[in-house]
């Protein structure tokens, strides 16, 4: 919902690629050598207390929001200054020339307001953006806070004196007066909200539940009207996968991070558990018309040998396609795969336990996840390498723990989903 409550200096066009507009910013212009860019906010571009949006929240937001997330540090790290030049000018300047891309996603910030930060809360004491809060914040977008229940809910109104109600990018939207946002620790009991009526709008993600799930009144009588989108993956894409933790052993070894993949019998998940309604990722740009398939040929060729000797030779020589399983006999060549890339990488087979050769350390790992409905997944690939001698675990833990780890690199696998865009940059990184 911060989306709601704060605006951005710049707004996409969902039916546009890499466009958007002016929001709370009228401008943006850069040199030749985009070695820096200029955003000029609008004059009524107002803070819910009426004060003028001005640079100096806009410096105060890209420093704090490289400050205090590790993302933003990585996605803005060629921007590395930003500063007042004028009454409504605030300037980024950049560390490299010619990326057409980093003015464009500048424009996505969220803009919070340096005077109301830097005072002081109704209890008298300042306030402090690098810590949790339970006073409603303010901001300048079109609605506001207008109660919430921590770790419940949170309800937000349309705002009235909302000073961009008429601007060209927002004309058709913000349509309903209240939004509310409900907080569940549980899919399962999520989902029986929505049944019994008291949740509006759900976005299916589970394969069992969207085949079996859908039989209550509600959908029979036309109450819930359920829509497949046809590939909702071409405008961003999707990378989705058990991701190892590459800045730990042995997973910085990509002969063991091919066993780890040979071990996953997806076309078994897809037909026990999925009601064969996936198709397996093979591309960080998958079902988008930049995926990858076949040999390189054309301009993408051209650019590769440009880059030849950082490119492993055998994207030149050989399709990339992932392990097929799906029957036993499949199952065992690709374990057995596993196997002989895994001592490639120094391990071997003791009495039905892989362990270093070296150290005679077993190989055991940890799966960090955040939801039941991963254990689907993770659980039988567990199984999978307990045939092969590893022993994996999975670790369930909340969401704030969740995002803590994963933020701090703390674990050894994961499950983890990036979006793409169809103007590949940072993001990249």
């Amino acid at each position: 919902g911060l989306s709601l409550v704060f605006d951005t200096l710049l707004k996409p066009a969902d039916d546009e690629i890499s466009t958007a507009y002016g929001l709370l910013a009228e401008s943006v212009s850069f040199p030749d050598d985009i070695s820096s860019a200029t955003f000029r906010l609008r004059t009524e571009a107002k803070w819910a207390d009426g004060k003028p949006v001005t640079p100096e929240d806009v410096v105060f937001s890209f420093e704090k929001a490289k400050e205090l997330n590790p993302l933003y540090q990585s996605y803005y790290r060629h921007v590395v200054k930003s500063e007042k030049t004028g009454d409504r000018d605030v300037t980024f300047h950049f560390d490299e020339k010619n990326n057409r891309e980093l003015p464009h996603i500048l424009g996505q910030i969220l803009i919070v307001p340096k005077h109301w930060w830097e005072g002081s809360g109704p209890d008298g004491k300042p306030r402090d953006i690098s810590r949790t809060t339970l006073e409603p914040v303010m901001g300048s977008g079109p609605y506001k806070i207008a109660s919430f229940q921590p770790g419940s809910s949170i309800r937000f109104e349309l705002r009235d004196d909302y000073w961009g109600k008429n601007l060209n990018v927002n004309v058709g939207q913000n349509n309903f007066n209240s939004i509310t946002y409900s907080f569940f620790g549980d899919r399962d009991v999520e989902f029986e909200a929505f049944r019994s009526g008291n949740t509006d709008y759900w976005v299916e993600n589970q394969a069992m539940r969207w085949a079996t799930g859908f039989d209550f009144p509600a959908v029979k009588d036309g109450r819930v009207k359920r829509e497949e989108i046809p590939n909702p993956f071409r405008a961003t894409g999707v990378m989705q996968a058990m991701v190892p933790n590459m800045r730990r052993k042995p997973f910085d070894d990509e002969r063991v991070r091919q066993a780890l993949n040979y071990a996953l019998d997806f076309e078994e998940l897809n037909r026990t558990i999925f009601f064969n309604q996936y198709q397996r990722v093979n591309s960080f740009f998958f079902g988008t018309e930049l995926a990858s398939s076949g040999l390189p040929k054309g301009e993408e060729l051209k650019i590769l040998n440009e880059v030849k000797e950082l490119v492993p030779p055998e994207v030149f020589t050989t399709p990339y396609t992932n392990p097929v399983g799906g029957t036993p006999e499949k199952a065992r060549d690709n374990l057995r795969q596993a196997i002989a890339l895994l001592k490639e990488a120094g391990f071997e087979l003791k009495g039905n336990r892989m362990v270093n050769k070296a150290t005679g350390k077993p190989f055991a790992f940890e799966i960090l996840i955040n939801s039941p409905a991963l254990e689907r997944v993770a659980l039988p690939y567990t199984q999978n390498l307990k045939r092969i001698g590893i022993e994996a675990s999975v670790r369930m833990v909340d969401p704030s723990q969740y995002t803590n780890r994963e933020r701090a690199f703390d674990y050894d696998m994961t499950w983890e989903v990036w979006g793409q865009t169809l103007s590949p940059g940072n993001e990249q990184a």
